[in-house]
């Protein structure tokens, strides 16, 4: 299915107060449905571009409300793509009784994780009228463990991973309804939903246009368009998305937390359940990290520590390989990587200045042209000839954008 991403006139389109006084009425009522007589203290919006998150107090309980409109990403909501804020709210009423809506479908998701014995995720403790509510994880990040401890890095990194072996096994799929996946969060489903044809070169056009000053869109565009179109090409030799495992779908460093501190199990945040290779995880978990590498900046010894565990993981998932067999296992990689990051960057610079975005996103946006000319380039080297030395150039690649 194509997407609409062509912005509607702004007259038509809805505005963030509109969305936001909505979603927080949504939760209050939610809340006083599930706890009666608890007293509701919203008190802390969380800027996500996908849906509206907001840390919330019930009672003594500290909990984390999350609502989604029509399962569409905020920026697309805001872009107008599904009409006037009168017509969202109609159709949202409908979606919120549907078995199907994408917070629905996460709870479940979560329910069953928790019943595996693996992953290890943050429990839901309530969903009612389109929101969905859970317990707050304390804890470290892996994105904070990796810039603190950069030398530990392939086996920070591995935790996470090892978590997911029960989805990674082959026949896992038998486990997820097929109606129950979330390939919203697809890598290469995003991408081709995003950029297919004459409404994903409009969407390009307009990339930055409230975010970037008028030099920054325009080089940011021509680059995004020549990667855009590589990748295209690069995904027709990626292998077919349906097999016998689960992939977890959104596995990203912010998302994975170490309550019990770098030598405990993770807990992982945000499920994306979709029958996929392992192979999209690692792709999600590079893509993400680098961006934390491109926008921290850290000292240049730490970045190289962290490129080379990395290198280690990626190497150590085709290790079974033979050499032709790995080579292509690892060009798969990193275009899955590239399309990810070009999947979130141009979802940040597509949104509407008065969306608060997260900090990272809020930094992605400012070092647009650095990410997207990192992006071009590693694009231009999938598409040569295969040569030795090509993993050690794209880690020198992003060594010198993150200095």
């Amino acid at each position: 299915m194509t997407i609409d991403v062509h912005a509607a006139p702004a007259s038509t389109r809805p505005t963030v107060a509109e969305v936001f006084v909505h979603a927080a009425a949504r939760i209050h009522q939610a809340a006083a449905g599930i706890w009666p007589g608890e007293p509701v203290l919203l008190d802390a919006h969380v800027p996500s571009v996908t849906g509206y998150v907001h840390r919330a107090r019930i009672g003594d309980r500290v909990l984390y409300a999350k609502m989604s409109i029509l399962g569409v990403s905020l920026v697309s909501l805001l872009r107008g793509t599904r009409g006037a804020w009168s017509t969202v709210a109609e159709a949202q009423r409908d979606y919120e009784q549907r078995p199907d809506g994408l917070l629905v479908r996460e709870a479940a998701q979560l329910r069953a994780l928790a019943g595996l014995g693996g992953p290890q995720v943050c429990p839901v403790v309530g969903i009612r009228d389109g929101v969905i509510f859970t317990e707050a994880v304390p804890g470290p990040t892996l994105a904070e463990l990796l810039l603190a401890m950069p030398e530990r890095t392939r086996e920070l990194m591995e935790r996470p991973l090892a978590e997911l072996h029960p989805l990674h096994r082959p026949g896992s799929a038998r486990r997820l309804d097929p109606a129950g996946s979330i390939k919203e969060r697809s890598i290469a489903g995003t991408f081709l939903r995003k950029f297919d044809g004459a409404a994903g070169a409009a969407y390009v056009d307009q990339l930055g246009a409230e975010r970037c000053p008028p030099g920054t869109c325009e080089e940011v565009t021509e680059l995004v368009r020549e990667s855009v179109h590589r990748l295209h090409g690069l995904g027709l030799t990626l292998p077919s998305a349906v097999g016998t495992t689960l992939a977890y779908g959104d596995l990203k460093p912010e998302h994975v937390v170490f309550p019990d501190g770098p030598d405990g199990r993770p807990v992982l945040l945000d499920p994306g359940l979709l029958r996929a290779s392992p192979m999209v995880d690692v792709a999600k978990l590079m893509s993400r990290t680098v961006l934390v590498l491109v926008v921290h900046r850290p000292a240049p010894e730490v970045t190289r520590q962290i490129l080379d565990g990395l290198a280690l993981l990626a190497v150590a998932r085709g290790g079974h390989l033979g050499p032709r067999e790995r080579r292509g296992w690892v060009r798969h990689l990193l275009t899955l990587w590239l399309m990810d990051t070009v999947n979130i960057v141009t979802t940040y610079l597509s949104a509407p200045a008065a969306l608060p975005l997260p900090r990272l996103g809020l930094a992605l946006v400012d070092r647009a042209v650095p990410v997207a000319r990192l992006v071009d380039a590693v694009s231009a080297d999938l598409l040569a000839p295969p040569a030795r030395g090509t993993g050690e150039r794209v880690l020198d690649r992003i060594a010198g954008v993150a200095a």
